[in-house]
């Protein structure tokens, strides 16, 4: 027993050495960044009930000069994994001797539910639906002050990265304002199946503006940004990833940034609105549609069982559309997603 006690001691301190090495700030300088640099480092956000900082990983990319300012945020909700990836392997892929510009990736947004697997925040929040925060507000208030102060004033372009949640599966779909050419172009060049006409902004934001999204706060402050959703949750799907890096490339090549042409990519089935089907009764679903499938109004789109197995309802598309995501969870109470329906437009 005791030379077990003592080779977790031993993992456990060659652990936090090993993470030592990185340096841990309480704010991104982008300004005393020397040109054509790489910096990695912890970035501070708060403290743990221990006095402890919790920190973020923050990955800065500087070349030839500063602007244009690029960010990437991943995992703002615990359990959206695919963003993390593209972060990881873009990085790689990137020269940063020809790189004209600054990348600021933030592969792991949320540090307290990563780790626990979880995808709300301690509090049980949701902080994507807590912005613009609160610097003496609650625990996820206080969180989101400090994304909006530590992380959104510092950069002039936004690519929020998602997933779809526990139980539900995405295509890879995108969220932008359309009518605004700045971010109908990052979305265009994502390498999407679909692409969402969505502002971002709850109806009531002008009376509640702690409802805000983090990507509806970006384009407040004039800072144009897109919403990826990246696939399934707590997965990293290759296939998923690929595309990703492929979308991320051609913003920056679009930027500027770096020396490549865009690439082509399929052209995306755009929707001008969207919304979930829910079920009305509780019992074992079984959505018989795919992601990305066409629909008539009239398709059956699943079929709701009972314990023994009979029938108890059958659901139908209420109207022309795509799937843009689905309940891969077959335990369903009243108000159970079935399906996330996108209706085309031009």
């Amino acid at each position: 027993m005791r030379t077990i006690f003592f080779f977790i001691l031993f993992v456990i301190s060659t652990s936090v050495l090993a993470q030592s090495n990185y340096e841990w700030v309480d704010e991104i300088e982008v300004d005393k960044i020397e040109p054509n640099t790489k910096k990695t480092f912890w970035l501070k956000m708060i403290d743990n009930g221990m006095s402890q900082p919790i920190c973020i990983p923050v990955i800065v990319l500087k070349g030839k000069q500063q602007s244009p300012i690029l960010g990437l945020t991943a995992a703002i909700h615990g359990n959206e994994l695919n963003g993390i990836q593209v972060i990881h392997q873009l990085i790689d892929e990137i020269d940063l001797s020809t790189l004209n510009g600054t990348l600021i990736a933030i592969p792991g947004l949320n540090g307290i539910s990563i780790p626990q697997h979880r995808r709300r925040y301690v509090d049980e929040e949701d902080l994507n639906r807590n912005f613009p925060g609160k610097k003496n507000g609650n625990r996820s208030q206080q969180y989101v002050w400090q994304i909006n102060n530590k992380i959104l004033s510092k950069i002039e372009y936004l690519v929020d990265m998602h997933t779809a949640s526990f139980g539900r599966e995405n295509s890879l779909y995108v969220r932008a304002k359309l009518d605004d050419d700045t971010t109908a172009q990052m979305a265009k060049i994502q390498d999407a199946d679909i692409v969402l006409n969505s502002n971002g902004l709850p109806s009531t934001a002008d009376l509640i503006p702690a409802t805000r999204t983090m990507r509806a706060e970006a384009m407040l402050n004039g800072i144009p940004c897109i919403t990826v959703e990246y696939g399934n949750p707590q997965v990293f799907q290759p296939e998923i990833v690929e595309r990703g890096i492929t979308g991320i490339k051609n913003i920056m090549s679009w930027l500027k940034m770096i020396d490549l042409d865009v690439e082509k990519t399929s052209k995306p089935v755009f929707c001008k609105k969207s919304y979930w089907i829910y079920t009305d009764e509780g019992g074992y679903l079984d959505v018989t549609v795919g992601l990305k499938q066409h629909l008539k109004k009239g398709d059956l789109i699943a079929i709701l069982r009972n314990p023994f197995g009979a029938i108890i309802k059958k659901y139908y598309c209420p109207e022309d559309g795509i799937v843009i995501g689905k309940s891969s969870n077959p335990i369903n109470m009243n108000g159970g997603r079935i399906i996330h329906l996108g209706i085309i437009g031009e």
